[in-house]
């Protein structure tokens, strides 16, 4: 079965921002998947180049078998698109906007539109202009969905709806996939997102450092934590794949792959050290240890005699 998305080496700038580098993926049908990271990672640019919003500096993309670069218009027909804050004609009721919208897709769109209005508990005479965001955002999520495109992308979708709302939409997202399409969600709500996608994607500075299904993510990584004397003790070496690490003063904490826990406790007594403790994380725990190691990271390379005289001649040119 061909993937719905597929990146081949995408590459984007934006001046002197990387906004997504070297970016390979693929994206099954009948799947939800998730794309996470922080503010800047990158989720946005992605999406606005699979709909052809932007083209790439580098590298091929093909959604539902298509070029965004050279076949836009065909892709946005068949693909719904759902942004946190989608643009609707305040002066419309629902009714009406399903109405105007229905004459851009095939027979059936007016039909099924006014089915998910009404599973949504929309007033058809309502303005548009009187809705809640939450209401605004299931009007959207109805438009997107009326004409059932095999791939719903969505970008950050539940921003600042209530947990009920939220709920709602993100369930929905479960039915999408059993009829076999797929879901592409960007969002924030890393513990909502957890309880309905399969495949989960985390960017980072533009590039892809996790992408797999979300149950094996959850099972092969192990969460240790271990206190250490001082703040200057030196970490022992994890027995295992350690894939984050962040230290909180003389408190460290470890994502680890494969983590031999019998071996982890005989060097906790060789070095007489406490006891680790091994426990399974969250998917959002996981998020953000990787997220902090990042900041960390970023922090260290920026503190480096190289980087501080780059700023100081970068502030000095702009006097």
């Amino acid at each position: 079965m061909n993937p719905v998305i597929q990146l081949n080496c995408v590459s984007k700038r934006f001046g002197k921002v990387q906004a997504l580098d070297d970016v390979t993926l693929q994206i099954q049908p009948g799947t939800v998947c998730a794309v996470l990271g922080a503010n800047g990672a990158g989720k946005s640019t992605a999406i606005r180049l699979l709909l052809g919003f932007e083209s790439p500096d580098r590298g091929g993309i093909e959604v539902l078998g298509m070029n965004p670069h050279t076949h836009a218009l065909e892709i946005r027909s068949r693909v719904g698109y759902v942004s946190d804050a989608p643009p609707l004609y305040e002066w419309m009721t629902v009714q009406e906007i399903g109405w105007f919208a229905a004459g851009f897709y095939p027979t059936g769109y007016q039909a099924e539109y006014d089915k998910l209005t009404k599973r949504f508990d929309l007033d058809p005479s309502q303005k548009i202009k009187g809705l809640s965001k939450g209401t605004r955002a299931k009007v959207a999520l109805s438009l997107a969905m009326a004409h059932r495109p095999p791939l719903l992308i969505m970008d950050e979708p539940t921003s600042g709806l209530d947990p009920l709302v939220r709920r709602e939409f993100l369930e929905s997202m479960i039915d999408v996939a059993a009829e076999g399409r797929s879901v592409l969600l960007s969002s924030h709500q890393v513990g909502e997102v957890e309880r309905v996608a399969d495949d989960v994607i985390v960017l980072m500075n533009g590039k892809v450092i996790a992408h797999e299904r979300l149950e094996d993510l959850k099972q092969s990584v192990t969460e240790v934590a271990l206190s250490l004397p001082t703040v200057n003790t030196s970490p022992p070496a994890i027995p295992g794949n350690a894939v984050a690490h962040v230290a909180y003063g003389h408190e460290h904490v470890w994502l680890v792959r494969d983590l031999d826990a019998g071996r982890l406790a005989d060097l906790c007594r060789a070095q007489e050290l406490p006891q680790a403790i091994v426990r399974k994380p969250s998917l959002e725990e996981i998020l953000l240890t990787l997220l902090r190691q990042n900041r960390n990271q970023h922090a260290a390379v920026m503190a480096t005699p190289a980087a501080l005289m780059a700023a100081k001649s970068t502030a000095h040119g702009q006097k």
